[in-house]
């Protein structure tokens, strides 16, 4: 069923890992054969074990019933709970993680930025059409992950980046929350005045003295008031409370190493024809990432997830770079045709590597011609022909334009009732 509440113009998302030093941890012991998840038992990630010296730098749920909070000394964390586990921080351990979801969520979009090592805002408005509505790409999401590394993410879902923030800090764990600017009234507006981001201790004991409880109460107070008492912090804490945030998502200037994506599929794919059809549409978003970002791919990747969650992946070396969604199709289909088992299909993903620059010189030997200067396009044997690269192009300036509807790429569909296949 189609979501057809959602603003159109733009939605964004923040994914926040949750008891993120804390669960990365559990995962890593239990990886190593641990028999206790200490996400399920009073447990704390703090700083020296034998002194108790330091803060809690993250607690589990239940360490949480004990009235443990984070940034709490240490010491006083054993005193309201003696029989707490307590595990070292280690940071080199939270950085793979925090790279192993980062680099998940690029195959989704590049426009994400990063705004901790265990969160990051990602703006969902130009891969929309690709999914049923936001929650169902946010929940996809949260399951993966689940899936895939052992840990659980919140997604808050909004039109403004703060909003978004604070529907991630909803219930939790393993949630996914929206909080659209229609809906600020109903959600936020009754939370205590201390819940609204950016808003601390000290700002909100200044609010309380002058009578301000709750965001609703600060939304409505004359802006002149918190200017007077909060200074510049008080403008930014009513124009929060009010859900006015035009920023947007601006993506990590960083060193492309890859470029992919995947999808989950409404249903266990089992015929070689509908994994095709899967597998274009992913080339196709690959190759468009790949021209927005002006690089070509000399290695191919696909991936396979059957419904049995066994998971299964062959990469190709081409002699030539690709960039066009035909190229990259016909590769991956070639790797499909080595890995699929014949067994009922979950998840399908393609990755490009290996990424050079579009205008890097490709030397051509005399096998990669064909009656003169007509070019294969088959993988691994020569480069892009030119007139699938300006048909690709033409087709990605017209759904710029007008929408990814406006063209679409012919399929043949199952014969009819008469036996006669249609197109669509």
């Amino acid at each position: 069923m189609k979501d057809s509440t959602f603003p159109q113009d733009r939605i964004i998302f923040h994914i926040d890992v949750n008891s993120a030093f804390l669960s990365w941890t559990a995962v890593d012991m239990l990886s190593k054969g641990a028999a206790t998840d200490i996400r399920e038992i009073p447990a704390i990630i703090g700083g020296d074990m034998e002194r108790r010296h330091g803060i809690v730098l993250a607690k589990s749920i239940p360490a949480k019933k004990f009235g443990i909070s984070t940034a709490e000394p240490i010491v006083s964390a054993f005193r309201k709970c003696p029989d707490l586990y307590m595990a070292p921080p280690d940071h080199a351990l939270y950085s793979r993680m925090s790279r192993s979801l980062m680099d998940y969520l690029h195959t989704i979009t590049s426009d994400i930025q990063q705004a901790s090592i265990d969160e990051c805002y990602l703006d969902f408005t130009p891969v929309a059409h690709m999914y049923e509505s936001p929650k169902a790409c946010a929940d996809m999401i949260r399951r993966e992950v689940r899936e895939r590394f052992g840990f659980t993410v919140n997604v808050g879902i909004s039109d403004r980046k703060v909003l978004a923030k604070m529907a991630s800090d909803f219930e939790k764990p393993d949630k996914t929350h929206t909080l659209y600017s229609y809906e600020i009234r109903e959600k936020m507006w009754p939370l205590p005045v201390e819940d609204l981001f950016l808003c601390g201790k000290s700002a909100a004991a200044t609010l309380r003295k002058l009578g301000i409880e709750t965001i609703g109460d600060l939304a409505k107070t004359d802006p002149e008031v918190l200017r007077i008492n909060l200074k510049s912090h008080g403008e930014t804490l009513y124009r929060f409370a009010n859900g006015i945030d035009d920023s947007g998502v601006e993506s990590e200037p960083e060193e492309v190493k890859g470029i992919g994506n995947s999808t989950t599929a409404d249903h266990d794919v089992v015929k070689r024809d509908d994994a095709s059809e899967i597998i274009y549409d992913l080339s196709e978003s690959v190759s468009k990432r790949l021209k927005k970002h002006g690089f070509k791919a000399y290695t191919v990747t696909l991936e396979i997830k059957y419904a049995t969650f066994k998971t299964v992946s062959r990469q190709t070396a081409l002699d030539h770079p690709i960039v066009n969604a035909a190229s990259i199709h016909e590769t991956a289909m070639s790797l499909f045709d080595e890995l699929w088992d014949s067994e009922p299909i979950r998840l399908l993903g393609v990755r490009t590597t290996k990424l050079v620059s579009e205008n890097e010189p490709v030397q051509l030997s005399l096998f990669d011609m064909n009656n003169g200067d007509d070019r294969t396009i088959s993988a691994g044997k020569g480069p892009d022909s030119d007139k699938q690269k300006n048909l690709e192009d033409a087709l990605l300036k017209i759904r710029d334009r007008y929408g990814e509807g406006a063209v679409m790429r012919g399929k043949v569909k199952k014969t009819d009732d008469n036996g006669k296949k249609e197109n669509k």
